[in-house]
């Protein structure tokens, strides 16, 4: 069995913690110094680790992405029942649209937003038939 976890690098763990908590509507399983974990689906994990332990865990051989450098920023796309709560609520805790809920070529509807650090989350549902 594999269980994936997804690691984004922020600045400040206690708001993101926040964020996702509030925008997930999940408490996180895992809150220490440097690393806070949410179990958001069967096999899969996801992890905010504050920059300045990224930093110290790769002992300076890796430069940490900043805020809004989209060389190195991930996408979190997230499948969910209903997109549009999600999304609203992403945004009702501080993160900004960046493209609007709306039905995508590959078959979801799927709306865009930045995460106070600057990571993209897409928050889609499959249409039913």
């Amino acid at each position: 069995m594999i269980i994936a976890h997804t690691i984004l690098f922020v600045a400040d763990q206690a708001r993101s913690a926040g964020f996702y908590s509030r925008v997930l509507d999940v408490e996180p399983n895992l809150n220490v110094p440097g690393m806070t974990e949410f179990h958001i689906a069967d096999g899969a994990v996801l992890g905010l680790m504050a920059r300045a332990s990224a930093e110290r865990l790769f002992a300076d051989s890796v430069k940490i992405v900043e805020e809004n450098d989209f060389k190195k920023v991930v996408e979190l796309y997230l499948l969910v029942n209903d997109a549009a709560a999600y999304l609203q609520r992403a945004i009702e805790s501080g993160a900004q649209e960046i493209s609007r809920l709306q039905l995508r070529d590959w078959g979801h509807r799927a709306g865009y937003c930045l995460d106070p650090d600057g990571h993209i989350i897409a928050f889609a549902q499959v249409l039913s038939d």
